[in-house]
């Protein structure tokens, strides 16, 4: 905290207490949003692995007769699969059901040449896709494996990357601040060039008027801090829940222990003030003396 008899050194009011003020409130408002984003795409990313991973579908088309026979033999060749833990054929609802969205509710599945559909789950381990394939391929014509693995690449790529994103936002905010709380330590300390001369001809020490600015500037920052954070975190919570028939922008927020992370975001920019603001002071002094 230092002497706070030394704030008398910084002016409490104009537009450096104001600037600093609005930036550190406006700068944590955006790092609580770029942080519920990287924690919302790292979330995405582990249900979409977890959701893909260990499934499969195989799919059967074949004409009416030989439907039953073909899904009979394929039953078959799954269960007897090495690291395939279950298997069970889609019902008519079932399938319904998957097709409603884009045919709608009423689809007369049993009377249109619909393929089959099988639900495979694996084992923790997996199964080989190449010689089940093979299998398959040998024993029952009309069937197409699909292990997900086109889906699930891109959709965690893509989920990756938007994390990525939103760590890189932090830290461009972080830098940002630092600049704006430089810039506005280097006008007050301009602004104040006569009355650091006097202070220093009375014996004050460069190190005694550094801490002045950056004891201000620090306390200026976290609370304007303070505020954006509590502002973005209202903002936050006030978001709709997530919801599976959304998808993922509903579920942009914060569970758990995932809401003490925004309360950490003062007192990192507490500390990115009081480096920026020190260096500053330290820089500017020298060129004053």
């Amino acid at each position: 905290m230092g002497d706070a008899q030394a704030d008398r050194v910084v002016p409490p009011t104009g537009y450096t207490a104001r600037l600093t003020l609005f930036a550190a409130a406006a700068m944590a408002f955006l790092t609580v949003f770029a942080l519920a984003l990287s924690l919302a795409a790292g979330r995405l990313a582990d249900r979409w692995g977890n959701d893909l991973a260990q499934s499969s579908t195989l799919r059967i088309s074949a004409p009416a007769e030989q439907l039953a026979a073909q899904t009979e033999a394929a039953l078959t060749v799954l269960l007897s699969t090495p690291g395939v833990a279950s298997a069970r054929p889609l019902d008519a609802s079932e399938q319904r059901a998957l097709l409603a969205p884009w045919f709608g509710p009423d689809l007369p599945v049993d009377s249109l040449p619909i393929p089959q559909l099988i639900e495979v789950q694996e084992t923790e381990q997996g199964y080989d896709p190449v010689g089940l394939r093979h299998r398959l391929q040998a024993e029952v014509p009309g069937a197409v494996l699909d292990d997900h693995t086109r889906w699930r690449k891109p959709l965690e790529k893509a989920a990756g990357r938007l994390r990525l994103l939103g760590w890189t936002s932090i830290l461009l905010i972080g830098a940002a601040t630092a600049a704006m709380i430089t810039l506005a330590a280097n006008a007050a300390l301009s602004a104040n060039a006569q009355v650091i001369a006097v202070l220093r001809l009375i014996g004050a020490q460069d190190t005694y008027i550094a801490q002045a600015f950056v004891r201000r500037f620090t306390l200026r920052t976290l609370v304007g801090a303070a505020i954006g954070a509590g502002l973005g975190m209202a903002a936050i919570f006030l978001l709709p829940a997530a919801q599976d028939e959304a998808g993922f922008l509903t579920g942009l927020g914060f569970s758990g222990s995932g809401w003490v992370l925004p309360l950490l975001v003062p007192l990192l920019a507490a500390i990115v003030a009081y480096l920026a603001t020190g260096a500053a002071a330290r820089r500017t002094l020298g060129e004053l003396a």
